[in-house]
């Protein structure tokens, strides 16, 4: 499975399966893409290859915990690392060629989503993450 940024800069393989596929509903997410969520899937951090435009990737560290990773040129957000998972990384879904491959399961950090950008797609919805457990009414 392979992706990109907008402009072509960046390419990237996933070499491992994916382990997730979420929406985050999170300000930070929301913030840092412009948008009501962005759909993120978990994979082994080995398992993200960079195959173009190193000199082009570039880390924001907007919070204490999450390293958002971008294009330098043209924007996209490539990746979120996040310092309590280590072994992980979370790619955003819409910078893979086949988006379409890997449709999310469930939605996360739902008490920041916004009112008009609610999706009624019949998915679990957590509070904060699933690791958490704890659902939404």
């Amino acid at each position: 499975m392979q992706g990109g940024c907008a402009c072509g800069a960046i390419r990237y393989r996933l070499t491992a399966q994916p382990t997730e596929t979420s929406w985050c509903h999170c300000s930070h997410c929301r913030k840092s893409s412009g948008a009501p969520a962005v759909p993120y899937t978990t994979l082994a951090r080995s398992g993200f290859r960079l195959e173009r435009g190193e000199e082009y990737l570039r880390t924001a560290k907007l919070t204490d915990f999450a390293e958002r990773l971008f294009c330098s040129l043209c924007g996209s957000p490539i990746a979120t690392r996040l310092d309590h998972q280590p072994d992980e990384i979370d790619v955003t879904v819409a910078t893979l060629d086949d988006p379409e491959a890997l449709p999310p399961e469930f939605h996360i950090f739902c008490t920041s989503e916004v009112s008009w950008g609610r999706h009624e797609d019949g998915l679990p919805r957590y509070v904060r993450n699933r690791r958490d457990g704890e659902t939404m009414p």
